[in-house]
């Protein structure tokens, strides 16, 4: 049974300009990318702005540094480096389009430029640049404690060393890859792709697996922070695969039922297999998603309700759950232990 709580009292809420496409959250700060191309920074116990920066063209992605002394964003004309000492603010206008931005440590990004995956400092100079792929890169992820970078482009995803343009491992698939997840222990490569599939590979030995027959195209991808557990959507239902053991070839996986278009995923930090969920219906879902047997077909443990739809969702700490909401709206929920 699911306690559904539309008055709960949020921590805060906040309101930004724009429709969000992406939430960051890292120790003090809140980013919020808008479509238009302002990226608000709110504080994480107010929700107050403490900063506002501008990419023209609009924005894709946003990313903040582990230590929030630095973010990266990422728009359809380029992308953009601030640093929090002295608010100071680098807009790079490649023309290329850049849908994704993620940090390695404190000192290296990853950023999408058109067919090319580029490794910048924090000052946005270039560190080095993988060989371009045959088409626009999708998709980036580190690796091994941010020594290797996986690369999604139509055809395949490639890994990269460090300084090393070539690519030290390619795994192929036909078909178009629209997100990455890696788990922290690297042990495998999981793509979300354009043919309503989920395309997995061992890292080991480059042994493979296709879990086919989603109904829509799979474009978020999410493991646990043990790595056990993917969560996927691709349907009106979010599946949850378990990748302990061998893995997930031969099961099934449970089914999280609560919205009719799934909008945003986040697991909850920690190794409690608690999952966040939002939807075009504006409600967010908060799921024990590793309950019951595989197969199970499990009902949200508790849920917000909302009127806009969930842009995206990102957490605060372990009991606090930021959702930005298309009509501007973002929401600090307290979530009790589940």
């Amino acid at each position: 049974m699911s306690v559904t709580t539309p008055s709960a009292a949020p921590a805060w809420e906040a309101a930004v300009d724009d429709a969000p496409v992406a939430i960051h959250v890292r120790r003090d700060l809140v980013a919020v990318a808008g479509a238009e191309g302002t990226v608000w920074l709110l504080d994480v116990a107010s929700g107050a702005v403490t900063e506002a920066l501008t990419l023209p063209g609009g924005l894709l992605d946003v990313a903040l540094a582990p230590d929030a002394r630095h973010l990266a964003a990422a728009g359809p004309l380029g992308h953009a480096l601030w640093a929090r000492d002295g608010g100071r603010a680098s807009v790079f206008e490649t023309g290329s389009w850049s849908s994704k931005a993620a940090w390695a440590n404190m000192e290296r990004v990853a950023v999408v430029s058109g067919r090319r995956a580029l490794v910048l400092d924090a000052e946005g100079r270039e560190l080095w640049a993988p060989e371009p792929a045959a088409s626009t890169v999708t998709d980036v992820a580190w690796m091994r404690a941010g020594r290797r970078l996986a690369v999604a482009a139509y055809g395949a995803v490639r890994c990269h060393e460090r300084h090393t343009p070539a690519p030290v491992a390619t795994y192929r698939y036909v078909g178009s890859h629209l997100a990455l997840a890696v788990p922290a222990t690297g042990r495998w490569i999981c793509s979300g792709n354009q043919d309503a599939s989920i395309h997995i590979w061992r890292t080991r030995d480059g042994s493979e697996l296709t879990m086919s027959g989603y109904p829509e195209k799979v474009s978020r991808l999410a493991f646990d922070d043990t790595g056990t557990w993917l969560a996927a959507d691709g349907a009106p239902d979010v599946t949850v695969w378990d990748f302990s053991g061998k893995g997930p070839a031969g099961t099934a996986p449970r089914t999280l039922t609560a919205h009719e278009t799934v909008t945003a995923l986040a697991w909850r930090p920690g190794p409690a297999g608690h999952l966040a969920s939002g939807g075009d219906d504006g409600t967010v879902a908060l799921w024990r998603a590793t309950s019951g047997r595989p197969q199970a077909r499990l009902r949200p443990a508790r849920t917000f309700a909302g009127a806009a739809a969930v842009a995206a969702l990102a957490w605060a700490a372990p009991h606090l759950l930021i959702a930005a909401h298309r009509d501007g709206r973002v929401v600090a929920h307290r979530v009790p232990d589940l």
